[in-house]
């Protein structure tokens, strides 16, 4: 199948092939629990340092954006061919975006094709029932698509949301997540392990929730109502634990798809245009793995804005 007859296929999918797609994909994440630990320790999967990756942000919804950074780079083709890439979601693929249901579709189905080249992480729209979002949509368009079914199908999504992994990481260069910095993590298993130890340690809430900003030290209560406002000391001291040098991350709204904070240490994704944001611009990353990144305008240089 093609890049526009999976889109096509988005549009029209019934309830059963949806739901058949949600079971399939989650026994793809059963399967990768048994892992060994060079590739997968927890909820943190581990990239080799070769091949090709593509770092998408939040696309809520935008299925422009989606059939765009899927076009441009050509992943479905290469994937095929077996060459090594990987494609990466950094979370909130849904809500605030009409087509939010046929953005899950693609990207299961993507996991469901490719699943040793596809890594979706959990976004705060993904997130613990106990850390829920405002406003949060999905059920509607989900409603608006299937009818009486919308609510079954969602159900099964959101189970299915508990699954996704919470970090990528490539040794001594990058560690990716949603939101921002465990604050209090103090080695690599508080972020592999963050879904275990939540809600009693606030690991996995800050990896969700929490946001950089370059005039705090420390940390600060977010207004988001979860999380926090982190500081260049908080972020530096994290990629000292795990030996990397840069956090690449979406979470955050950008005006022109990207965002360099703390010293250029922290990098901000957002792949998604259109209200109810409105930013001029989108962006995602394409990098070889291979390649030592050790300035922010090195990392700069790999930015796709469209």
């Amino acid at each position: 199948m093609g890049l526009e007859s999976l889109f096509n296929e988005s549009l029209t999918v019934k309830p059963e092939s949806f739901l058949r797609l949600i079971i399939q994909v989650n026994q793809i994440f059963s399967e990768e629990e048994k892992l060994p630990d060079e590739f997968k320790t927890g909820r943190l999967i581990r990239l080799p340092s070769h091949g090709e990756a593509i770092i998408v942000g939040d696309i809520h919804g935008d299925l422009s954006s989606l059939r765009h950074i899927l076009s441009e780079t050509r992943f479905m083709e290469k994937a095929s061919k077996g060459e090594k890439i990987y494609l990466i979601f950094l979370g909130d693929y849904g809500d605030r975006g009409v087509y939010s249901p046929e953005v899950y579709y693609i990207v299961l189905s993507l996991k469901n094709r490719f699943p040793k080249k596809v890594i979706l992480l959990q976004g705060n729209h993904e997130g613990p029932e106990d850390l829920p979002v405002f406003p949060h949509d999905l059920p509607y368009h989900f409603r608006r698509k299937f009818g009486s079914r919308g609510l079954e199908v969602y159900n099964r999504l959101s189970e299915l949301f508990r699954r996704f992994y919470t970090a990528v990481m490539v040794e001594g260069k990058f560690i990716m997540l949603h939101g921002g910095v465990p604050s209090e993590a103090k080695s690599l298993d508080d972020v592999a392990f963050a879904y275990k130890k939540h809600p009693f340690e606030s690991h996995l809430e800050e990896i969700l929730w929490s946001d950089p900003a370059d005039e705090v030290r420390g940390k600060l209560p977010s207004p988001r109502g979860a999380g926090y406002l982190f500081g260049e000391d908080i972020t530096l001291r994290f990629l000292k634990i795990l030996n990397v040098k840069f956090l690449i991350r979406g979470h955050e709204p950008v005006f022109n798809g990207y965002r360099f904070n703390h010293g250029g240490r922290v990098l901000t994704l957002f792949s998604r245009k259109g209200s109810p944001y409105f930013n001029s611009r989108a962006a995602y990353l394409v990098f070889d793995l291979s390649k030592d990144y050790s300035r922010a305008k090195d990392l700069e240089k790999c930015i796709r804005g469209f």
